[in-house]
């Protein structure tokens, strides 16, 4: 079996849970078993209707009740981080990649604790690949990632009033 990695995409600029996508479909055309894991985030977005269209090849679970963007979290998604943490380390043994889309921004706001990412990549089986997606990354999560990318904003068509569009943000 080949070396699995970990994987690390943080920064300001837009495209991160587009890239952890992108990765995605590659490894599904490879025939690899993909579980994609998504904190803070509760919805039918398009990129969640796309990667559907893959079952039973990947499984989709969203652990965040859909409202939490800054400030303190509330106990619910707080509960239902942690309840993803553990469900990912009982399962990422059946895949050979798993995304926890979001994470570091779950870890920034305190709703999921850096020690027990730590302790899910410490016990992460060698046959699967990890990748971790969000802004705001710790320093503990940099240096142990074989890879890390930082996607920062150079000119965002927001800061002229632009919404998130369908298909295109959300």
């Amino acid at each position: 079996m080949e070396k699995r990695y970990i994987q690390l995409y943080t920064g300001e600029g837009k495209g991160k849970t587009t890239a952890s996508i992108g990765l995605c479909i590659r490894a599904l055309g490879a025939g690899w078993k993909v579980l994609f894991v998504q904190f803070l985030k509760q919805g039918e977005y398009s990129e969640i209707k796309s990667l559907k269209r893959f079952k039973p090849q990947i499984e989709i679970i969203q652990f965040g009740v859909g409202k939490f963007v800054r400030g303190k979290p509330s106990n619910e998604e707080i509960r239902m981080a942690n309840e993803g943490i553990e469900f990912v380390k009982e399962q990422m043994k059946y895949y050979d990649l798993v995304i926890l889309d979001e994470i570091n921004v779950a870890i920034h706001f305190n709703v999921i604790s850096l020690e027990k990412v730590l302790d899910l990549i410490e016990h992460r089986p060698q046959s699967t690949e990890l990748v971790l997606t969000g802004r705001w990354a710790k320093e503990e999560l940099i240096k142990i990632a074989d890879l890390v990318t930082e996607i920062r904003p150079i000119k965002h068509y927001f800061k002229k009033g632009v919404k998130s569009r369908t298909g295109i943000e959300k």
